[in-house]
C-alpha cells in the first residue's frame, strides 16, 4: 500500500502511509501526517468512493494551522481491501464495518503517535460515519461534518418505491448490482460538465488526474447493497441522542447528493449540533472554488477557536 501524489496533488509535508488491519481481518490504507509542534490532530474521513488523495490539500491547510492529520480509505474503496471481485463495484453488507476502521485508525495509528486533543472532519458518508461514533466514543474534543449523509435523496423515486427495490434486490441475490443510472466506472476529466459535486474545475482535473495515475483507486456508482446498508445505519442515526462531541455541520448550500431537509431536522433534534450552510456550493465544498473553500476555512478557524494553542 502507498500513497500516489501527483505534480498538481503533492503529499502534505512529512505524510506517511500506514496499514491497518481491521479486527475481522480487513486490509485498510491509512496515512498520518505530523508537523511539529503540533496543536493537536484533526483526523479527515472521506465520503463514499473518496480515497486521501482527495484531501491533500484540505490536511495541507490544515497543517498550516498547526494541526497533524490522519485519515483512513475505508473499506471497499480507495487503497484499502475491496469487498466484492468487481473493483468498481461497492458492495457492502453493513455500515457497522466503517465503525471497526475508525476503531483501527484512532488505536493504532492515531492515539499511540498523533498529539492531542483530537477533532475529526468527515464528508458525506464520512460525516454519517462519525455521527455513528461519536453516539458512543468520546475520542474527538469536536466534530465538523461537511454536506453530512443524513438522507439520501431520491430523485424521481418515491421513497415507498425505492424501499421495494433495494429489499427485493438483496432477496434476489442482486445487491452487488449497481442502482439504476449510475456509472460502473469512476467519473474522469470527460464529465465534469453537469456534475452534481464541484463548480471548481481545476480541482476536478487534479483528482481524475490522480485516478489516471492510480486508476485501482475509485469506484463506481452505488450498488443496491450499499443504499440498503445505508438506509438501515441512516435510520439508526436520525434516533441518535447528544453525541459525546460537539458537532458543526457545515452544508452546501446547492446540494444535489444529500437532503439539506434531513440536515436541517437533524441539527434541530439533537443536543449539541450546530448548522451552517455555504451558499451556492455543490456537494463537496472542499473540492469547490476558492471562494467557497474559505468559508469553510473561516469556518473551521471559528469553531476550533483557540484549541490546542500553546
Amino acid at each position: 500500500m502507498k500513497l500516489h501524489p501527483t505534480a498538481e496533488n503533492p503529499l502534505p509535508p512529512g505524510a506517511e502511509c500506514i496499514e491497518l488491519v481491521a479486527r475481522d481481518g480487513i486490509r485498510l490504507r491509512a496515512m498520518r501526517a505530523i508537523p511539529v509542534p503540533a496543536r493537536g490532530t484533526v483526523v479527515v474521513i472521506g465520503g463514499r468512493g473518496d480515497f486521501a488523495e482527495r484531501y491533500f490539500e484540505t490536511m495541507r491547510d490544515l497543517m498550516a494551522r498547526g494541526f497533524a492529520v490522519a485519515s483512513v480509505d475505508l473499506r471497499g474503496q480507495g487503497g484499502s481491501q475491496r469487498l466484492s471481485k468487481h473493483p468498481y463495484r461497492g458492495y457492502l453488507p453493513s455500515f457497522s464495518g466503517f465503525d471497526e476502521d475508525i476503531r483501527a485508525l484512532m488505536e493504532t495509528a492515531v492515539l499511540p503517535h498523533c498529539p492531542p486533543p483530537y477533532y475529526a472532519l468527515g464528508h458525506s458518508t464520512g460525516g454519517h460515519v462519525l455521527l455513528r461514533v461519536i453516539r458512543r466514543q468520546a475520542w474527538f474534543r469536536k466534530v465538523i461534518l461537511v454536506s453530512p449523509l443524513v438522507d439520501v435523496i431520491y430523485g424521481p423515486w418515491p421513497r415507498p418505491v425505492a424501499a421495494l427495490l433495494v429489499n427485493g434486490a438483496s432477496l434476489l441475490g442482486l445487491g452487488g448490482a449497481f442502482l439504476p443510472g449510475v456509472m460502473k466506472r469512476p467519473m474522469g476529466r470527460e464529465h465534469f460538465r453537469g456534475n452534481p459535486l464541484t463548480s471548481d474545475q481545476r480541482r476536478w482535473n487534479r483528482d481524475s488526474g490522480t485516478l489516471e495515475a492510480a486508476p485501482h483507486l475509485g469506484l463506481g456508482g452505488a450498488t443496491f447493497s450499499w443504499l440498503r446498508a445505508a438506509r438501515r445505519s441512516l435510520s439508526s442515526v436520525r434516533r441518535m441522542g447528544k453525541p459525546t462531541s460537539p458537532v458543526l455541520i457545515i452544508a452546501a448550500g446547492a446540494d444535489r447528493v444529500v437532503s439539506n431537509t434531513a440536515v436541517r431536522t437533524l441539527a434541530r433534534s439533537v443536543p449539541g449540533v450546530a448548522l451552517t450552510f455555504v451558499p451556492g456550493s455543490q456537494h463537496e465544498i472542499l473540492t469547490e472554488r476558492d471562494d467557497i473553500r474559505r468559508q469553510f476555512l473561516a469556518a473551521f478557524d471559528s469553531f476550533i477557536g483557540g484549541d490546542g494553542l500553546v
